[in-house]
């Protein structure tokens, strides 16, 4: 587990320092879970089951840390890859297939309420899933469950 979050770590830093020339960006696991911890203080994480919040912006790509004890609705990236870093928790991944509802809510952003048709994953604490652009996929976590990740947006 600590190999491969450190290939995570050095994968994520090396990318960064060479797009920002040098600048280097680095969460421990404990700023993370203390990161999540805020989060679930929010007013939209009680109100929804999920909250979230952009850590930086680089060219090309940005980093998000997001929390949920609830379901999410379907989403479709057209330009943008999703890297997830599981920190915490338990979730099923449901991606491929199609998009229920679909509906543009930004450019090259498409929502819905489910996604059918796809495959199931089982995530946990220490997984990583690459989900490519244009790719429908959704979480859902089961009651009483909560679910933390870390989300690098890669442009493609």
């Amino acid at each position: 587990m600590k190999l491969i979050w450190g290939i995570v770590a050095m994968a994520i830093t090396t990318s960064t320092a060479l797009a920002q020339g040098g600048r280097v960006n680095h969460y421990s696991a404990a700023e993370l879970q203390q990161m999540a911890h805020k989060l679930q203080q929010q007013g939209s994480f009680r109100t929804t089951g999920s909250a979230g919040e952009t850590l930086d912006k680089y060219p090309g790509s940005f980093t998000m840390l997001t929390v949920r004890n609830a379901s999410g609705g379907a989403e479709l990236h057209e330009h943008y890859a999703d890297i997830f870093f599981v920190v915490d928790g338990e979730a099923t991944l449901t991606s491929g297939g199609t998009v229920v509802d679909a509906k543009t809510t930004a450019p090259g952003e498409i929502r819905g309420s489910s996604v059918s048709g796809g495959v199931e994953q089982k995530l946990g604490k220490g997984d990583v899933v690459h989900i490519s652009p244009n790719t429908p996929h959704q979480l859902s976590i089961q009651e009483g469950k909560s679910f933390t990740y870390l989300v690098v947006k890669v442009k493609e």
